[in-house]
């Protein structure tokens, strides 16, 4: 997540390979990027039990 970012709320996933997707909190749907849907699995689930959590950050981070 960065600081004054753009609209609707989302976090960043990068791989190891340098690929990267930009997950929308509120439907976990993938908003951009070039990581297929089974790879960013684990991720989504992570962020499905944390996301009042990443909520919560998001405003933090961006007032």
């Amino acid at each position: 997540m960065y600081a004054d970012d753009h609209l609707p709320p989302h976090f960043h996933v990068r791989m190891n390979d340098g690929r990267e997707a930009l997950i929308v909190i509120a439907d976990l749907q993938i908003l951009r990027g070039n990581i297929a849907r089974r790879e960013l699995a684990e991720v989504v689930m992570w962020a499905q039990t944390n996301r009042s959590i990443l909520t919560k950050k998001w405003k933090e981070l961006n007032p």
